[in-house]
């Protein structure tokens, strides 16, 4: 008999071509696959009647090969779970000691690590009613291949009126590129610049280390620009950068706004030096103590490119964001990305697009903003006399200053207490000439419902 297929729920390959008759040349293949691993234990093998089907054998000569190896301990046989791979210990060497098991490190109990919602807020409910009109409503070339390298044309719109409505965006469908989140629009933006012989992108002081690094690999300079309560100094802006990277709305991770000055100061930059603006508007969404603070794209669509996302309002899982692009890119953009839209499920896109036309955004949104306020409002309680806090007008995170000197003992503290942290220093460019500043960046959108009270608890004890 040569090599033959038997099929129960998966496939399982068999050679019974060892010459030593039907029952014997079974039992041999099933007991190497055991031995060597290749059925792994607990695979539940078919019965006899259906392996003996499938090997054109009889049921008795499978029977006799299955009840040999359960006496030799290969395979168990129990009423109602059918017949399956033992389980086997691993011999020891006897020239070497057993290794010591160690449990597996899990993660801190409790994280205000800046950069996540809560995600225990997804919208479960409201998305699944969006996804099932979505799906109702799909025409049938949507479940093809995505031929528009802009992504779904419905979610580009639902997307244009949303943007200029609530954050001052121009946004025409036909300029938004979807993406599977920031870091894949910053990819393609660092592609075309530097297919355009740009050499060097000027980036805040302050700011997150991978969108640096990302930049570099792409073969471009990075130059910090001086960061303080006025948000970036774009007054540092010179003809050498091509680009400029910045957080205008809520500057990452110190939460200043860019002021009104120093935003016309970027916008004219550009003009002048036909540079670009990079806009990552990341958590433009949650402001509490103030006015809402619009993009700066808006003031001149032709210079900046408008990066956003769903990963703070919804939840990073979805791998979902956008860019407005300005009329002079567009053709670049599309051809760094490619022919098709591979990078974003059209489903998705769909749900989102609903989800946005529907209303449920709006209202999530909202529901979230107050949901965060509160949270804001008691970490300031909590730490209330005891540290400097700033940058809390708006976003999920606030800086705490901490006296100078005890950044580092600090973060110690809060390891012992469990707790995860980032200090403002993790932050710094390399080259940024910045007075030095001890402080906590803290996320307070991270923690779960249930674990917001003992983290809070887990941060007061960690305080000096």
């Amino acid at each position: 008999m040569t090599d033959s297929w038997a099929t129960f729920g998966a496939d399982l390959h068999l050679d019974l071509s060892a010459g030593r008759g039907l029952r014997a040349g079974l039992t041999e293949a099933l007991r190497e696959a055991a031995r060597s691993g290749r059925l792994a234990a607990g695979t539940r093998l078919p019965s006899s009647r259906t392996l003996a089907a499938d090997l054109g054998i009889a049921r008795n000569t499978v029977a006799e090969a299955y009840a040999e190896l359960v006496a030799e301990g290969w395979l168990t046989a129990r009423q109602g779970s059918g017949t399956r791979v033992a389980e086997r210990a691993r011999p020891r060497r006897a020239a070497a000691a057993a290794p010591v098991r160690r449990p597996a490190r899990k993660g801190p109990s409790y994280s205000l690590q800046p950069g996540s919602p809560d995600l225990g807020g997804f919208p479960r409910a409201a998305w699944l009613s969006a996804a099932r009109r979505a799906l109702t409503d799909a025409p049938n070339e949507a479940f093809g291949y995505a031929l528009d390298p802009r992504g779904r044309v419905e979610l580009r719109q639902a997307l244009a009126g949303y943007l200029a409505r609530a954050r001052g965006v121009y946004a025409d469908p036909d300029r938004i590129v979807l993406c599977a989140g920031f870091l894949h629009g910053l990819t393609l933006l660092a592609g075309v610049l530097r297919a355009r012989r740009v050499r060097e992108v000027a980036v805040e002081g302050y700011g997150l280390d991978f969108h640096r690094n990302l930049l570099v690999r792409a073969g471009l300079r990075t130059r910090p620009l001086g960061v303080d309560a006025d948000g970036a100094r774009t007054g540092e802006l010179t003809a050498g950068a091509g680009a400029v990277l910045l957080t205008p709305a809520h500057q990452f991770p110190t939460g200043a706004a860019l002021t009104p000055a120093r935003r016309a100061a970027a916008v004219d930059w550009a003009r002048t030096t036909g540079g670009l603006i990079l806009e990552d508007d990341y958590d433009g969404e949650f402001r509490y103590d103030r006015q809402p603070v619009g993009a700066l794209q808006g003031l001149d669509p032709d210079r900046v490119v408008y990066l956003g996302t769903a990963s703070k309002s919804l939840a990073p899982g979805l791998r979902m964001g956008w860019m407005v692009v300005p009329p002079g890119l567009l053709d670049e953009v599309l051809a760094a990305k490619g022919p098709t839209d591979w990078a974003s499920s059209a489903l998705e896109q769909l749900t989102l697009a609903e989800f946005i036309t529907s209303g449920a955004y709006d209202r999530h949104v909202r529901g979230m903003r107050l949901r965060y306020r509160r949270r804001r409002d008691e970490l300031v309680a909590a730490v209330a006399g005891r540290v400097g806090v700033s940058g809390i007008a708006a976003g999920l995170h606030a800086v705490l200053d901490l006296p100078a000197g005890t950044e580092r003992s600090v973060l110690q503290s809060a390891a012992w207490q469990d707790l995860a942290l980032h200090g403002l220093s993790s932050f710094r460019h390399p080259e940024a000439e910045v007075a030095p500043r001890d402080a906590l960046v803290v996320g307070y959108g991270t923690p779960s419902d249930s674990a917001w009270s003992p983290t809070l608890a887990a941060l007061a004890a960690a305080l000096p």
